[in-house]
């Protein structure tokens, strides 16, 4: 789960690469022009799925090679730009989208040309898009998209005597309530629904996908001020500190350890779980099931969050139109996808991505790739893709993101109330959003 950590500290090899390819060259003939493609897929699974299109385009492409490069997730945004400043920007880069505003900021990203944008808009969730845009313009093509369910352990439901999982938030408090347990020191045995300090995954993403279902954003829509001090990220505070008072929430406790332990009976996280889940739980992973994130009242329209990566083309790469031409086959073009019913195309970054437990943005591929025989519980993270609302990516987003977490932590453990927790975040991230990059 390294690679859901933001600690962006100075990568120990700014140069590893991946796979090797062609030397450098420069379009001539004989000459192939050689394009680095730099991602956080480093290792395992995701590597290999990579690289194995990757392969395929350059068996058959004479002109034009790609080779990858890869380091660690959370050296991803400094090596981009380090890089960058010090000349060595790969072509095609694969960021995660918080950081698409302080990238095209900082002069790293180029607009997808109208074609391409064109592309991205009409076969892509709108959620994916925004995710993937800036000021209106598109820079890339989204790869791995992520949206936020309820998972449930419908055991622990059903010992409570819970028919099944909360559609709203008076049922979660109730479900939270009925599941949790402690012992006669009162240390917890069972979450009944999970807060949890670990990282930005639970910390952040659950509470803005609270947030977007109450109607609520953390940064305004012109990007420029927070908008969480507001009746809907009131009511969201409101509920998880009284979650954490009554006992139904112990937000010290690793849910990522915890529940496939059994220890926890509720909690809000991204689909790219499921996988792990899987492999963690083995038989018991019969007991998990997934709903839609409750909303605060039965009449409310569904809503959630996304997160996402998207491939993009460096504004100083020599070589655009054959990036984005190597793009637009990765992630537009349709192949026969022969695990699926006869004729049925997807794109090959859906087919990758589903190879590694994930999923796109693209709806009509999730549907073809995920089938019929697929695990259940991928599908409401499948209709999410229709109603999420994407994390901002302004300038200071990652920042702003660093600065919510702190203070809802402090509103968690006590040492603020909700008032002084929404005040101090307005007042921080409102100063880390406005100032100018």
């Amino acid at each position: 789960m390294s690679r859901r950590h933001f600690a962006l500290s100075l990568p120990s090899a700014l140069l590893a690469s991946g796979c090797a390819a062609p030397h450098q060259g420069t379009g001539r003939p004989g000459d192939p022009i050689v394009l680095t493609l730099l991602s956080h897929y480093a290792s395992g699974e995701a590597k290999a799925a990579l690289q194995g299109p990757v392969d395929a385009w350059n068996a058959t492409h004479e002109r034009v090679k790609v080779r990858t490069k890869a380091v660690e997730f959370t050296d991803l945004l400094t090596t981009f730009m380090v890089r960058q400043a010090a000349g060595q920007g790969a072509d095609i880069l694969h960021p995660y989208c918080l950081w698409n505003g302080q990238l095209v900021q900082a002069g790293v990203l180029r607009p997808a040309p109208s074609e391409h944008a064109e592309e991205i808009t009409r076969g892509y969730g709108e959620a994916a898009v925004a995710a993937s845009s800036v000021g209106g313009k598109v820079y890339g093509y989204p790869t791995e998209v992520q949206t936020y369910a309820l998972y449930c352990n419908r055991r622990l439901l059903r010992e409570a005597g819970i028919d099944g999982p909360p559609r709203t938030w008076p049922e979660l408090e109730e479900t939270a309530q009925r599941t949790a347990r402690r012992d006669r020191y009162g240390n917890t045995l069972v979450q009944g629904f999970g807060l949890s300090t670990y990282d930005d995954s639970t910390t952040v993403g659950q509470t803005l996908a609270l947030l977007n279902a109450a109607g609520g954003r953390f940064v305004s829509a012109d990007g420029r001020r927070t908008a969480i001090d507001s009746p809907a990220g009131r009511a969201v505070f409101d509920l998880e500190h009284r979650l954490v008072v009554n006992g139904a929430s112990a937000p010290g406790v690793n849910v990522y350890k915890a529940f496939p332990s059994g220890q926890v009976a509720m909690v809000v996280s991204a689909g790219w779980w499921t996988g792990s889940l899987k492999a963690l739980m083995g038989k018991d992973y019969r007991d998990v099931g997934v709903a839609p994130v409750p909303v605060p009242g039965a009449d409310d329209k569904r809503a959630t969050l996304s997160t996402g990566f998207m491939l993009g083309v460096n504004a100083a790469s020599e070589y655009p139109r054959e990036a984005w031409e190597f793009l637009r086959w990765l992630n537009a073009e349709k192949v026969r996808v022969k695990s699926a019913a006869k004729g049925a195309t997807a794109t090959r970054m859906s087919s990758l991505q589903v190879s590694v437990g994930s999923m796109t943005g693209r709806a009509d591929d999730m549907r073809t790739l995920l089938g019929k025989g697929s695990d259940p519980n991928l599908r409401p993270f499948l209709d999410a893709l229709a109603y999420a609302v994407p994390e901002p990516n302004v300038p200071g987003a990652q920042q702003a993101k660093s600065l919510l977490r702190k203070n809802i932590e402090a509103l968690w453990t006590g040492q603020q109330s909700v008032d002084d927790a929404l005040r101090t975040t307005r007042r921080q991230v409102d100063q880390e959003v406005s100032r100018s990059w």
